[in-house]
């Protein structure tokens, strides 16, 4: 099992990151079949003001590159990320188009 950390922001709207929230109380259940189908055994958000931090604990198998080919195949996770970035703002050190940004791990107890 591996685990990867990502980083990104919201806009600097509150009822933008109410909305977010909201959203994720409750995910749709085809995302939430697409992320356990793609070797994703966990996933947490947390939110610091506008800073998103995801923790995924995935599978040996997982592969973030056939995550993002079944995602580009499936409607309704292309309708949930169009959703999602009504809300996302990309970070400074996000390359072009790239929403969540791997973070490195720099300590380890």
């Amino acid at each position: 099992m591996h685990r990867y950390c990502l980083a990104l922001d919201l806009k600097d709207d509150e009822t933008a990151i109410s909305e977010y929230k909201r959203y994720h109380k409750k995910i749709w259940p085809e995302i939430r079949e697409s992320l356990f189908a793609s070797g994703i055994i966990d996933m947490e958000i947390y939110l610091l003001g506008r800073r998103l931090f995801m923790i995924m604990e995935v599978s040996d198998t997982f592969s973030f590159a056939v995550k993002a080919a079944a995602d580009s195949a499936s409607p309704k996770v292309q309708e949930w990320e169009t959703l999602m970035e009504r809300f996302q703002q990309p970070l400074p050190e996000s390359r072009p188009g790239q929403k969540w940004v791997l973070m490195e791990r720099i300590f380890s107890l």
